[in-house]
């Protein structure tokens, strides 16, 4: 049964609309779309190419030649590769093959004018797209299965949300997320230089036990109100977080402040001890504060902080046993297996009763941390993405921190972020109790770590991303590392027994 076609008429007055709408347009391109063109002789087909490319190279002044006489004009080191063609001297289904526009779909998108010459031997577009002139401007109609139209139909939605709240005219560009479907934009206008989140409603999660999903247990956000909640919550505690500028939380869209681009890394990737030691002081104010465990959000209900209790922290390391062993040892786990290694845990989790705990962030390490220099005490660091947060041991954002994810951390910076840490805590709070906070944090190192292997695999095997796998050398080591403490002597039993631990060091790239 062939997919349901959508059908979209958009009139465009001008040049300056026609731009506009191409930055639209370039946002909700991915990889493997076919954009036909066709309309005649000066409706605009050229100019509208010309405003996608620039808009995916972030440069309104790049060359785009027509590829009247090269028949294709490639793009390939964009972060979405774009063959731009003309079929308009094609004369049989022969030269469109020797163009290999099907093999570019592999990894990129293209946009091709005068599709008609190429009838039969072109896969059928994405986005058919049709130019006529209408008064001084241009009508545009576009027609596609619904699946591709409706990632149009949201870009157009952020564009009429901007447009709402002072933002007309807004130049939008595509900015690098995370591992979550949220996507993210830098939004340049009057109003400055600001960060849209479009996070829709997360898509549907097939329940796994008890008619719960991955992301019910995990307690994962499932929409845009969770950040919204905890973002209000930070800041009336004073912590530095993003200020909400604008908003339907309904849609799913936010204007955030943009933090700037200065993190706890140097140009070249890096860390900086200094801002990591203050990053790690952060968090000792932070825990010196009694979090409710719940956040309002204006119209509608208040947003509940989770636990992260028994069944979260399980489902995360479980990515191993589906996911990771499988992958290194080519087979997968046994039920005895499987079981043997939730024994492990649940033995490790049952010591954890004894730990303080505090509100974690989930995802404080370096990318979504922010450097002030001419701030003092905590309001050096600037926080973002902890739509995650639950209530749970305090040691887990030091860990998150201190055995960065994104970067190698040699163990004398380690050691230096956690002793900040425990400096800071001990100046705010007498009674900190540091033995336990040392459980807490081997405890929630190896935890995490865990998770990391499972889901930098599911990410390649799954959802097509093998660049997380990169970090897996760094990841392998910083599970090492936290496995020693005592209280993880069952899970490093079992690692070992299964030989999945990798004990050695992994490389320093920050050497």
């Amino acid at each position: 049964m062939s997919a349901q076609i959508v059908h979209l008429d958009h009139f465009l007055p001008d040049e300056a609309a026609t731009k506009r709408f191409g930055e639209d347009f370039a946002l909700a391109l991915q990889k493997g779309d076919l954009v036909t063109l066709s309309g005649d002789l000066g409706a605009g087909k050229s100019s509208l190419a010309r405003a996608i490319i620039r808009s995916i190279a972030d440069d309104e002044w790049l060359e785009v030649p027509s590829p009247t006489f090269t028949l294709v004009q490639s793009y390939e080191a964009l972060r979405l590769p774009i063959a731009h063609a003309d079929l308009y001297r094609i004369s049989s289904g022969e030269e469109l093959d020797e163009l290999g526009l099907s093999e570019f779909l592999l990894d990129g998108a293209v946009l091709a004018e005068w599709p008609e010459q190429g009838e039969g031997y072109l896969p059928e577009a994405n986005f058919a797209v049709t130019l006529t002139h209408e008064g001084a401007g241009r009508r545009i109609h576009i027609e596609g299965p619904a699946s591709a139209m409706a990632r149009l139909r949201r870009s157009l939605a952020i564009r009429a949300f901007l447009e709402a709240n002072g933002r007309a005219g807004a130049t939008r560009r595509y900015l690098q997320g995370d591992a979550s479907p949220r996507k993210y934009e830098t939004i340049a206008s009057a109003a400055g230089v600001e960060i849209l989140m479009n996070a829709p409603q997360m898509p549907y999660d097939p329940p796994l036990r008890n008619g719960k999903s991955y992301r019910q247990i995990a307690h994962l956000a499932e929409n845009i109100l969770a950040f919204a909640a905890i973002d209000g919550l930070l800041a009336r505690h004073g912590f530095r977080v993003p200020q909400m500028r604008a908003a339907d939380l309904e849609a799913g869209f936010l204007v955030l402040e943009n933090l700037g681009a200065e993190g706890i890394r140097d140009e070249n990737g890096k860390p900086i001890a200094e801002r990591y030691e203050a990053a790690g002081r952060f968090l000792a104010h932070l825990h010196d504060v009694q979090w409710p465990d719940h956040a309002p959000v204006p119209g509608h209900p208040d947003h509940v902080i989770a636990d992260f209790d028994r069944d979260a922290m399980m489902i995360e390391v479980s990515l191993v046993g589906q996911w990771y062993a499988p992958r290194m040892m080519g087979r997968k786990l046994t039920d005895e297996e499987m079981q043997s290694y939730e024994a492990a845990w649940d033995e490790v989790i049952r010591a954890l009763a004894d730990v303080e705990k505090s509100l974690l962030l989930r995802d404080y390490h370096s990318p979504n941390l922010f450097w002030f220099p001419q701030a003092s005490g905590k309001d050096r660091i600037g926080i973002i993405d902890f739509q995650d947060a639950m209530i749970g041991p305090a040691a887990y954002d030091v860990a998150s921190l201190a055995l960065d994810a994104r970067v190698t951390i040699p163990r004398a910076l380690e050691q230096a972020v956690i002793a900040a840490y425990c400096d800071e805590r001990r100046k705010l709070d007498h009674a900190f109790d540091e033995a336990l906070f040392y459980k807490a944090y081997a405890a929630m190192g190896a935890q995490r770590n865990a998770k990391l292997l499972g889901l930098f695999v599911r990410l390649d095997e799954r959802d097509g991303k093998p660049d997380y796998l990169k970090h897996l050398p760094r990841i392998h080591d910083y599970l090492a590392r936290v496995l020693v403490h005592p209280v993880m002597a069952p899970v490093a039993a079992w690692f070992r027994a299964m030989g999945l631990l990798q004990e050695g060091s992994a490389p320093d790239e920050n050497a």
